[in-house]
């Protein structure tokens, strides 16, 4: 099977640019438009929280075409942290999510890191990995960590 050719989902943006369009499209639940910020590449990778790994494009459309058969993702970024470097950006960011309870809406956290890479298409998505947080991830710590590991 031929691969699908994706559209950059910033032409001539930044690394910002396309991490805003990701987490627009999961909260439009717009498939075409969170694919359009992947690489298209097989070696891209996605963990969802509590999830395996997925890998590759295919794979990582399976799974998002999974959650959105559930209903559009309510989840924004906060506390962004970014690494830069040439041609690669690295953010790790609390995600508050909207979820809901038999008792009306809640909220749920997950801490990702989102890597990108700036391509001949523009800067492109090539790992997703989230893991369950809580509200207390939101309070970002600047001091020496107190267990190493």
């Amino acid at each position: 099977m031929p691969k699908a050719k994706l559209q950059a989902a910033t032409v001539g943006g930044s690394a910002d640019d396309t991490e805003a369009a990701f987490y627009e499209a999961l909260q439009l639940g717009d498939i075409d438009k969170l694919m359009a910020c992947w690489a298209d590449e097989d070696d891209v990778v996605c963990v969802h929280p509590g999830g395996a790994r997925v890998l590759g494009v295919a794979a990582v459309r399976a799974a998002f075409d999974a959650m959105f058969s559930q209903g559009r993702l309510r989840v924004w970024p906060e506390q962004v942290r970014r690494v830069d470097a040439l041609g690669c950006t690295v953010h790790n960011l609390v995600e508050r999510i909207e979820v809901m309870a038999p008792d009306g809406p809640r909220e749920a956290f997950a801490v990702a890191t989102n890597v990108y890479l700036k391509t001949a298409q523009g800067w492109r998505m090539v790992a997703h990995h989230a893991s369950p947080g809580t509200a207390l991830d939101l309070q970002a710590s600047g001091g020496a960590p107190i267990l190493l590991h």
